[in-house]
């Protein structure tokens, strides 16, 4: 993958990009973020714990993802947003474990309140043959009720990684296959050199999109979160 200078996301209420390790701090002082968590207060219902997750790709730690989840929801409800949002491409299995690729596997029907404490960190695994693995930690919770009525929030965004093309070094949109699996070579392409590159065995280059798994076994994505 391309490395990048700094690794940064995009609040998802306000639009702000703010550095990464900056996130919290920025959540504690989002005006709109602030007004919809007061707001969900007023709603009938009960309140709950609600779990501060950082999800990141292993291994390439440009994508991320900051999330608020309900302590009632489950890991099959992460499974789904994971799938959704990075992962889905051919129906694979996927599970959870403690303690990296072989640790303890851990049932998808454990709500989050079973599993998560501050500093707890869980490894998804999707797909057993070409992997990918995502890192899930607890960095924090709070009393209170959701601003959805869905299970995750999503809270900021890695902003999508910069790509040069290898031609002419212009920002890329588009990845050769061909390049990727016959050569090795992360062959990233800007509109024009997409067009006239001349590998074609694996059909045209794919749009680069905002997800670890771009170029792994037939993820194209769109990679958009689900709601």
């Amino acid at each position: 993958m391309p490395r990048v200078k700094q690794s940064k996301g995009k609040c998802t209420h306000c639009g702000l990009e703010i550095a990464k390790g900056g996130v919290t701090r920025h959540l504690s002082a989002c005006a709109i973020w602030q007004a919809l968590m007061t707001k969900a207060e007023l709603k009938k219902g009960s309140s709950q714990t609600l779990y501060y997750l950082r999800i990141q790709a292993v291994g390439q730690s440009q994508f991320w993802l900051d999330v608020e989840m309900r302590g009632s929801a489950t890991l099959e409800h992460l499974d789904q947003y994971l799938r959704a949002i990075w992962l889905e491409c051919c129906g694979h299995m996927s599970q959870f474990v403690f303690g990296g690729r072989r640790g303890e596997k851990i049932s998808m029907r454990r709500r989050i309140e079973e599993v998560f404490e501050p500093g707890i960190e869980l490894t998804h695994i999707y797909d057993f043959g070409t992997s990918s693995e995502t890192l899930i930690k607890a960095v924090g919770f709070r009393e209170g009720k959701s601003v959805t009525s869905h299970p995750i929030t999503l809270l900021v965004r890695n902003v999508m990684p910069e790509s040069e093309c290898i031609e002419c070094d212009l920002p890329a949109a588009w990845l050769c296959l061909e390049c990727l699996i016959e050569e090795g070579e992360w062959g990233t392409l800007c509109d024009k050199h997409a067009k006239t590159h001349p590998h074609k065995d694996y059909g045209e280059s794919i749009a680069l999109v905002n997800s670890p798994r771009l170029g792994m076994c037939g993820y194209v994505g769109p990679a958009e979160p689900p709601y």
